[in-house]
């Protein structure tokens, strides 16, 4: 490995020891039926955002709800504090596609028509109110006036 690389390796892998996320890989839903559900949670809280996904009919709220409750878990054991005191929220929370299979299906006159099982990867980041500095923000503006 180059030395620029490695620099950049080791940055990004510094970043990511505050960085608090989750992520699932290759999850047999397709991108678009899981964008539906992320759209529903994005930027909420996150005791909101799992209420939300417990009573969302659809499949993936499922998959969504146990990869937020990873993350919550991944947040308490890196900081050491609890969820629920530090007024966790959804900071980004982004749906990639992932590898497709491709499939046959016969169709009329001996053709056949390929079918697209399509899959994705999910993740989750979550971050503090309060070590986010939207807190202070608040009072620097309170002490500017």
């Amino acid at each position: 490995m180059g030395s620029r690389k490695e620099i950049a390796s080791k940055k990004r892998k510094e970043e990511n020891k505050t960085r608090y996320f989750a992520s699932l890989r290759n999850c047999p839903t397709s991108p678009r039926k899981m964008r539906l559900v992320c759209d529903l949670i994005r930027g909420m809280d996150v005791n909101l955002a799992l209420d939300t996904l417990k009573y969302t009919e659809k499949e993936a709220a499922g998959r969504l709800y146990k990869l937020v409750k990873s993350a919550i878990a991944n947040f308490e054991n890196k900081s050491g504090l609890k969820a629920d005191e530090s007024e966790l929220f959804i900071k980004e929370l982004y749906v990639d596609s992932a590898a497709q299979l491709k499939r046959i299906r016969s169709a009329p006159q001996g053709r056949a028509h390929r079918i697209r099982k399509r899959s994705n990867h999910v993740t989750v980041v979550l971050e503090s109110k309060t070590g986010a500095g939207i807190v202070n923000n608040n009072e620097n503006i309170e002490n500017a006036n």
